[in-house]
């Protein structure tokens, strides 16, 4: 979702090669430049950045799926940390630096105010631990490095919590939805663009990266159901125990990116309003 978000928008100005372990979703570029890889496999990765030879590596591939991660700790490991690790160590053969996508889930949201990129990660659940995993590889063994944690993705490549909710909603006539985990929903869209500015630097380090404001699920749903075109559901709010689902989640774990955009001038658009844009202009039909 986000990676082909980054080629199109990367793609204006950079000679981009898209990485993925299964078919390339079709884009607005012609003709994209892709390659199939699964970068738990270290010796056809390195094989393959031999071939490519590139100048910048950005690795968004993940195990995303919070409740798969808690019941295959295994694969979750696997792909998250050892991917990781491959990752960084093909990249070490050209001295690149490398830009890894995190999560806000490596916070235990306990602090009950935004987390800065100097707060110390301790994360609930599989998915979170492996994720800070992945971040050790890359903070060891990358030689320069960019770590961007963001939250909430949605956009128009991928499955997301927007796109699950509007199809509810066309099944259902009333929705539960969590209200006791608050975050800040992120359009894959607006990242991407922050992302490309980024690059343009060279102040390595850890980033926190999100749309502005903060909302919990429920709010994030009722939000989108009054976007869309769909009219007379019910949702209803219920508590993160009452859903009981395997991993634990954060239940604040909004991120405060001071370290990216110390003044308001520099703060990216609240996320209703991105929300807005992506429900009533940019949604793949």
């Amino acid at each position: 979702m986000l990676g082909v978000d980054l080629y199109e928008t990367l793609g204006e100005e950079y000679e981009v090669v898209g990485l993925d372990i299964k078919d390339f979703p079709s884009t607005s570029l012609p003709s994209p430049s892709l390659h199939k890889v699964d970068i738990t496999d270290g010796h056809g990765l390195r094989k393959l950045f031999h071939q490519l030879a590139s100048d910048f590596v950005i690795h968004t591939a993940a195990y995303t799926d919070v409740d798969g991660c808690e019941r295959d700790p295994a694969r979750a490991y696997k792909v998250n940390a050892l991917g990781t690790q491959n990752v960084c160590l093909a990249s070490q053969d050209f001295h690149i630096p490398v830009m890894y996508i995190g999560t806000d889930f490596v916070f235990d949201g306990k602090k009950n105010c935004p987390y800065t990129e100097l707060d110390e990660p301790h994360p609930l659940n599989v998915y979170g631990k492996s994720k800070l995993a992945g971040e050790n590889y890359v903070r060891s063994l990358a030689e320069r490095y960019f770590i961007v944690r963001t939250s909430w993705l949605y956009g128009r490549y991928g499955k997301n919590f927007v796109e699950t909710i509007l199809k509810l909603a066309e099944e259902k006539e009333e929705l539960t939805v969590v209200d006791d985990q608050v975050g800040s929903p992120t359009y894959t869209k607006d990242l991407a663009q922050e992302i490309k500015k980024l690059l343009s630097s060279s102040s390595y380090g850890i980033y926190h990266i999100t749309n502005s404001g903060s909302c919990s699920w429920y709010e994030f749903a009722k939000e989108m159901l009054k976007l869309a075109p769909i009219r007379g559901i019910k949702v209803k709010p219920i508590t993160s125990k009452e859903l009981n689902r395997p991993a634990p989640r954060p239940q604040f774990s909004v991120l405060n990116s001071s370290s990216y955009r110390p003044g308001d001038e520099n703060t990216m658009r609240p996320w209703k309003e991105a929300l807005r844009e992506y429900i009533k202009r940019d949604r793949r039909s």
